[in-house]
């Protein structure tokens, strides 16, 4: 009976957000910086959900300062499974916080309903790349500053695999490689309660890219691609993982995150992204930690989907102009530098990812040219997380369950098909 609760909760927070819309969202954007950062005074928040990139985002808050001395930013920190729905009620209530992080999945919802003022003024889209730049865009409009943007690699433990006595991945490693040295990981490592791999079995760093590196599609012309063939196939594989007890189940994963088993040495492996280089300098096994690309799909292919943060600013802030300097800040080459100094994030801001690169003793190289040579967008609609939910209600605890993923993966495309019907 929970999730019927939470889908009314939802759908009420998401009809309120509708009503809302109102006349908001051009006041805000049209708001100019002053040439004189002396002008600009206010007391502004600056609402984000990643708790790893907080000091950084700190030291840009303190660099900004430097500036722009009479502007007060209050950082408001919340986990991401509570950062939408508390915005989605802020936003009901026209008190959203100033300045703040946005995904792809739900950028379109506050865009269409006028919570965000425009930024075409404030950043100069030249300095980012393209497809981050169209992720924040509706209707020709930029609404959204991109912060970063990430990809998925494959993330092992080296000493792991060595007390194993099992040879250590490459990068030419397919799904069955995966797989089979799994299986030799279970029988070395279980007994002493580790995990072969601490996959999260998530849509960005499981799902999507098996889907994509299979030949399957996500969505397409308005379509759900969870009834392909090669999508299921996908799906299965994740399946079996979990089935062999090679990776935790849903439930397993509920207790404890595959990424938190991973740094505490209890998880070999795991497809994973570069936002988790500050948690892995911090953790107790980060002088054991490699990262390689992704293992190949049986047709040879390996994609990753490519996503982003965005910083935006809410349509109806009541400090435009301190809003504004800091959403102009945070998109600028100072700022970008800072938090690829800190390995807090790969900054979108081109010409910065080298002190990415160098931040950390891993092959973080290994992003940035899987953006370049085999990434995908990360697949978006009007209302995405409508259909991210059904996703994961439905995909989610049927892995490695005894329902064939031809069904589950139907039954997802059916409910995901009348969500997108909806958004006409």
């Amino acid at each position: 009976m929970r999730t019927p609760k939470f889908l009314i909760t939802l759908t009420t927070l998401l009809a309120v957000l509708t009503a809302c819309g109102g006349e908001g969202g051009s006041g805000a954007g049209d708001v100019k910086v002053p040439d004189d950062p002396a002008q600009v005074k206010g007391d502004i928040t600056y609402a984000i959900w990643d708790v790893n990139q907080q000091p950084a985002m700190q030291e840009v808050v303190k660099a900004f300062n430097q500036t722009y001395p009479g502007v007060k930013v209050s950082i408001s920190l919340a986990t991401f499974d509570q950062y939408f729905t508390k915005l989605k009620t802020q936003a009901s209530s026209d008190n959203l916080p100033d300045v703040f992080w946005m995904n792809g999945p739900n950028f379109q919802l506050f865009a269409a309903n006028k919570q965000l003022a425009p930024v075409a003024n404030l950043a100069d889209a030249k300095n980012y790349p393209q497809a981050l730049n169209d992720l924040y865009s509706l209707d020709g409009t930029q609404f959204g500053v991109p912060k970063d943007f990430d990809t998925i690699a494959l993330w092992y433990n080296k000493k792991l695999f060595a007390d194993a006595g099992v040879a250590a991945p490459t990068a030419e490693w397919t799904w069955d490689d995966y797989k089979s040295t799994a299986a030799k990981l279970k029988t070395a490592l279980g007994p002493k309660g580790i995990f072969a791999t601490g996959d999260e079995l998530g849509n960005q760093g499981n799902w999507y890219p098996a889907i994509l590196s299979n030949g399957g599609h996500i969505i397409k012309d308005g379509k759900s691609g969870f009834g392909d063939a090669k999508t299921v196939e996908a799906l299965q594989f994740w399946s079996d993982m979990v089935k062999q007890g090679y990776t935790p189940s849903a439930a397993q994963g509920a207790d404890i995150r595959g990424r938190d088993r991973f740094f505490a040495g209890k998880a070999a492996m795991m497809w994973n992204g570069n936002w988790l280089v500050s948690a892995a300098l911090k953790s107790p096994v980060k002088d054991d930690l490699a990262i390689l690309p992704l293992p190949k799909a049986p047709s040879g292919d390996r994609k990753t989907v490519i996503h982003g943060i965005g910083n935006v600013m809410s349509a109806k802030t009541k400090s435009p102009e301190a809003a504004a300097a800091f959403l102009s800040f945070l998109g600028g080459k100072e700022a970008a530098l800072i938090q690829a100094k800190a390995g807090a994030a790969n900054p979108a801001y081109n010409g910065t990812q080298t002190d990415f690169v160098k931040s950390a003793p891993y092959a973080l190289q290994t992003f940035i040219d899987a953006a370049a040579q085999y990434s995908e967008p990360y697949p978006v609609s009007k209302d995405t997380a409508v259909w991210n939910k059904l996703e994961t209600d439905l995909i989610l605890p049927a892995l490695g369950g005894d329902k064939p993923m031809s069904e589950v993966g139907a039954e997802v495309a059916a409910k995901m098909d009348e969500a997108l019907g909806k958004e006409k």
